[in-house]
């Protein structure tokens, strides 16, 4: 039993660590995708919902991928989370990217202040997590 504290609550500590920067990674790239101020019109090629089931109660998530074409001529294409419902296959949209990174754009409306809210609670939820996980693990140990 005590090889089980010693492996998975470490194991916890990590990927919540990670849930975290990839969190505050994500918000930086949309982040400079919207100040880059280079937009492309670009196109829904896939719409899908995911469906996860927490407490009995289904959480849906609705996925697009959207391909453009960026000023000097590339074709990209790249999936998004949580665009609106009502995007179906075909609709045009405005796309904001980085001439570093074009995958890493975005077809979200420019929300930094919402952005910022969601990374703040997100970041209170996880190490909330954090804490009680090392609590747990340095009561134990």
């Amino acid at each position: 039993m005590g090889f089980l504290f010693h492996f998975f609550i470490p194991c916890l500590l990590l990927f919540l660590v990670y849930a975290g920067w990839r969190s505050v990674v994500r918000v930086q790239e949309r982040r400079a995708a919207w100040a880059s101020g280079l937009t492309a019109q670009g196109r829904v090629v896939r719409a899908w919902v995911t469906t996860r089931i927490v407490n009995n109660v289904p959480r849906y998530t609705h996925w697009h991928e959207y391909d453009f074409t960026t000023v000097d001529d590339r074709a990209v294409r790249f999936s998004e989370s949580g665009g609106p419902r009502d995007r179906a296959e075909g609709e045009r949209v405005l796309v904001h990217y980085t001439r570093e990174n074009p995958e890493r754009a975005t077809a979200g409306e420019p929300t930094p202040g919402r952005d910022s809210a969601v990374l703040t609670y997100v970041l209170i939820i996880l190490g909330a997590g954090f804490l009680v996980t090392l609590w747990a693990g340095v009561t134990y140990w």
